[in-house]
């Protein structure tokens, strides 16, 4: 079974794309979500593995939305995304504990496939 995935994303059209790339990889996006709120609601029904999430959100930011995301009661990956290659972005992600982060510019790369797996990985 392909691993599930939400996309979290402000821009409909970025949020297309992604969802693009992710099912061309063997994942299946379960949801698209332009807030905070959305997001939380979605991953709440339709529990994914793993969450793609920009870090700019109408409501609030990506870094609150996987403190969110986290809390869950069920393992979730983060991975979280900006357009802002801000190198401080890792960092914060990962005291959070997302996987990482990627700069947009950067997600038809094998970097997001590999921060979405591990060696532990079924995935």
């Amino acid at each position: 079974m392909s691993p599930t995935v939400l996309v979290v994303d402000d821009d409909p059209a970025f949020r297309d794309l992604a969802t693009r790339l992710l099912t061309a990889w063997g994942y299946q996006v379960v949801g698209g979500a332009g807030s905070v709120a959305d997001a939380l609601a979605q991953a709440t029904s339709l529990r994914p593995e793993a969450a793609v999430v920009d870090v700019g959100l109408p409501d609030g930011s990506g870094f609150d939305l996987t403190a969110g995301l986290l809390a869950l009661p069920w393992s979730i990956r983060v991975v979280l995304i900006s357009a802002d290659p801000d190198p401080a972005f890792e960092a914060t992600a990962r005291r959070l504990g997302a996987r990482g982060f990627l700069p947009k510019d950067q997600l038809a790369g094998a970097a997001l496939h590999e921060l979405m797996t591990d060696a532990d990985s079924p995935w």
